[in-house]
Order: C-alpha cells, then sequence, then structure tokens
C-alpha cells in the first residue's frame, strides 16, 4: 500500500467531502405512514464519512455542498457545527419560495424492525446541492493554496444531476493535481438513478470517475450496478456473496482500474432488520488481502450509515499510517457501534472504537 498523504501541517484541512447534506425525519419506532412526531438529523451518504471523521476521530473535517439561504438551511447548519464539521465551504443558494429550485433535500426513514426491513423515501429534487457547480467554488485556492489531505465524494452524489456527475469529475481532477488523495464510496442506489437511465447510466457515470479515485468503497451490488463487474458466475443480483467471491470481484476491480491502491467492503449477511452477519475486508495494491474478525448476528437499532461509518473508520486508520489489516477493523468496528445508535450519523467516539477493534465486547464499562 503506497498512499502518498500531503503532510498534516501542510494542510488546512484534513478531509473534504463532496455531497449533498439532507435533513432526516425519522419517526423512531413508529412507521412513517402512522407517525405524528419526527426527530430531525442531518445526514447524506458523503457528509456522514466527514461527520464522523470530525466527531469520532478529531480530525480537521468540512464539506463542500450547498444549502438554501433558508430557515431549514440554517438548521441543518447549526446541526453540522455541532458536529465539528466546517461550513465555512457551503455554497448558500438562493430560495425561489416554493421549491422548484434551491431547495434542502428531505430523507424519510424508519429503522425497520424483525422481518420488517428499514425503509427510506426520498425527497431531494431541485435541491441546491443538486445544481452546484465549479463556478460557485473555488477549487484552486481550496486544494491549491489551503490545501487538503483527502477528498470524499461518491455516486449518490454523482446521481443527483448530470451537473454533480460533472462537479464531481471537476472537483476530484482538481483535487488529485494537488496531490490529495481521492475516496469514492460507489453507493448505488437505484431510485436516484431510474429516471437517468437506471444501471447503464449509473455505469457510464462511476466508469468515468474510477480512474479518479485512489481508495474505492462498495459492496457485492455496488461492483455490479456501478461498474459492471460482478463475481464469476454469478449474477449481479446475488447478496450474501461469499468471501472468495468477493476477493474475486475486488480483483477484476483492481485490475480494470490501476490506480487504485485500496479497496475495501462490508460483508453483509441480513438475518433480520435487527440482526445482521457483519463483517469487512480490503485489498491493497500489493496484492495482499485484510480481512476484520466477523461478528454474528450484530443487533442493530438503526442501519443506515453504518457503511458509511465503515468508511470513516477505515480511512481515519489510513490517514493515521496504520497497517491495511488495522484499518479494517476500525472500520468494521466504527460500522457496528454507529448501527447501535438512531440516525444516520455515528455517536460513538474514538475509545469506544479503539476497544472493539482490539477485541473488546459489549461488558458494562463504569
Amino acid at each position: 500500500m503506497t498512499l502518498n498523504l500531503q503532510p498534516n501541517e501542510a494542510c488546512e484541512f484534513d478531509v473534504v467531502a463532496l455531497g449533498e447534506v439532507m435533513l432526516r425525519l425519522d419517526p423512531g419506532e413508529n412507521r412513517i405512514r402512522w407517525a405524528r412526531h419526527f426527530a430531525v438529523w442531518e445526514g447524506g451518504g458523503e457528509y456522514n464519512l466527514a461527520r464522523g471523521l470530525s466527531a469520532v476521530f478529531g480530525l480537521r473535517a468540512a464539506v463542500l455542498t450547498a444549502l438554501p439561504q433558508t430557515e431549514v438551511g440554517h438548521l441543518v447548519e447549526g446541526l453540522m457545527r455541532a458536529s465539528g464539521v466546517s461550513t465555512e465551504l457551503v455554497h448558500w443558494s438562493q430560495y425561489d419560495g416554493v421549491g422548484e429550485a434551491g431547495r434542502l433535500g428531505l430523507n424519510f426513514t424508519e429503522r425497520g424492525f424483525g422481518v420488517r426491513p428499514a425503509q427510506g423515501v426520498s425527497d431531494r429534487a431541485h435541491s441546491a446541492a443538486a445544481a452546484l457547480t465549479a463556478d460557485n467554488l473555488d477549487l484552486e485556492d481550496l486544494f491549491g493554496r489551503r490545501r487538503v489531505r483527502w477528498l470524499h465524494t461518491g455516486g449518490i452524489f454523482a446521481a443527483l444531476s448530470p451537473a454533480a456527475a460533472d462537479l464531481a469529475e471537476r472537483v476530484m481532477t482538481v483535487a488529485r493535481q494537488h496531490g490529495t488523495v481521492v475516496s469514492y464510496d460507489l453507493n448505488y442506489r437505484e431510485s436516484l438513478w431510474r429516471r437517468q437511465g437506471g444501471r447503464s447510466a449509473a455505469q457510464a457515470v462511476n466508469q468515468r470517475l474510477a480512474p479518479l479515485v485512489s481508495v474505492m468503497l462498495g459492496n457485492e451490488e455496488d461492483f455490479a450496478a456501478a461498474l459492471g463487474i460482478s463475481a464469476e458466475g454469478v449474477g449481479p443480483e446475488l447478496d450474501n456473496l461469499p468471501v472468495p467471491a468477493f476477493k474475486a470481484m475486488i480483483e477484476q476491480v483492481a485490475a480494470a482500474y490501476p490506480n487504485l491502491e485500496v479497496v475495501a467492503t462490508t460483508l453483509r449477511r441480513v438475518i433480520s432488520a435487527t440482526r445482521n452477519d457483519w463483517g469487512a475486508i480490503a485489498w491493497s495494491n500489493d496484492g495482499t488481502f485484510a480481512q476484520a474478525p466477523d461478528r454474528p448476528a450484530l443487533e442493530i437499532l438503526d442501519r443506515v450509515g453504518g457503511g458509511d461509518s465503515f468508511a470513516a473508520g477505515l480511512i481515519f486508520a489510513l490517514i493515521q499510517g496504520y497497517d491495511l489489516a488495522e484499518a479494517v477493523k476500525y472500520g468494521s468496528a466504527h460500522g457496528a457501534l454507529a448501527m447501535t445508535t438512531p440516525g444516520d450519523v455515528s455517536q460513538a467516539d474514538l475509545a469506544q472504537v479503539r476497544h472493539l477493534a482490539g477485541g473488546g465486547n459489549a461488558r458494562v464499562i463504569r
């Protein structure tokens, strides 16, 4: 593994995430259709990683996004600030008064229980983030003068609109030109790609962006749907692939994109909405694999954000210079802990992550 990070003291930010920050409305133990009260959280695939690296791991994190200049936009701004994520890179968009342009994306998510799966309903069309362009940002100043050690973005942001995909390509290109490590979570969401042409459109965009990536994150559906790479002899719809099949898929991804230095994924087998077998595996460009210890029948309160928190733990460890085996343990531990609390974002702390990554258990701490 040869990640070449810029020196800490030369950079203003450890990590910048490019993505949409939405408002999640959480009905708690209720179904969305029967709820009368909702808790609010900020969330979004790319943002969740930056938030974890700030609030849990203490890194200097910011998010490159757009919010509407409304009371709801400032509500999200306050939630971001409370997590320690810098909001100084936010582009403030004018709201048109009715939501045809410059609005805030909403995400209604119920947690699921037992045989009832978690379910999300997005309301994010015409959002400020989807309309963000490079003209709204000073990328040369950010990556060339202020400097950033790590950029993270992903397939959720790229799926929002053709403009978002173009912006992702531009930001990733400028970041690489200035020595920033780029990570990308494929995060295929069928509902987001449906209006743009489905899997073929997703593959066209992600195959265009993959050559700009150093650290790729994904699962079996992501590799198949977003990159067109599946395990030999199985269809792209198959869940719960065995580890040898995962390794074969990762090797195919690495062969297709020789720029990749690390490829990592969670290993999840769904028993019920509240119990999953949980693990993780990672590959580095020296040809080695590292696997986190399996956690059979992991009990889950809220599974949303578990993959983002896995990525945050993994990236923290890589930034700290830990080896791949330790990094995948940190990712798996942080993802597991994030799913024990409500909301998209992690409520763990670094001591808990280290305890679990080191083989600790759930015995009471007094």
